[in-house]
């Protein structure tokens, strides 16, 4: 049993994965519902601090090297691209904005990449990492719902 939950931890900590691929493993393989959000929420988690503090710096760093340079510029731009849109949106409400931007489940707007965009936008760290963990429990209420009532129908 406990490897389940390393499972759902570990896959929740993967890039664009996140908690969105972790908490459905989690639900299907049989963790009760509580300890699989909290468990995943935990492991999408770990991760921002590290990201906001030394990502764009590694990028920046490996953006000119053979082997990772064009994934590297990749990263950037989708960074600055996500940070534009934030802002575009937002106006004032820029927390809200990267808290939904989170929050909505789709490929590509998850922790990792909301926390990149916090930091590459100079945003405060108390307050980007409040409004993405606000993001990713939204996300896991609405994946976690999807999930269960999936799994419900099909039994």
């Amino acid at each position: 049993m406990l490897n389940k939950y390393l499972i759902a931890f570990l896959i929740s900590m993967v890039p664009i994965v996140e908690l969105r691929g972790a908490l459905p493993i989690a639900l299907a393989s049989g963790i009760p519902t509580l300890p699989a959000y909290i468990t995943c929420i935990i492991g999408n988690m770990i991760p921002v601090p590290f990201i906001y503090f030394f990502a764009q710096g590694i990028l920046n760093w490996g953006k000119d090297k053979p082997l990772i340079g064009d994934f590297c510029s990749w990263c950037i731009r989708k960074g600055e691209r996500a940070g534009e849109k934030l802002t575009a949106s937002a106006g004032r409400g820029l927390y809200i904005a990267l808290l939904l931007f989170v929050g909505i489940p789709l490929p590509g707007t998850g922790a990792w990449t909301g926390t990149f965009a916090a930091s590459v936008l100079h945003m405060d760290f108390k307050k980007s990492v409040v409004a993405v963990m606000g993001g990713v429990l939204l996300a896991g209420i609405l994946i976690g719902t999807l999930t269960l009532l999936g799994i419900h129908i099909l039994n």
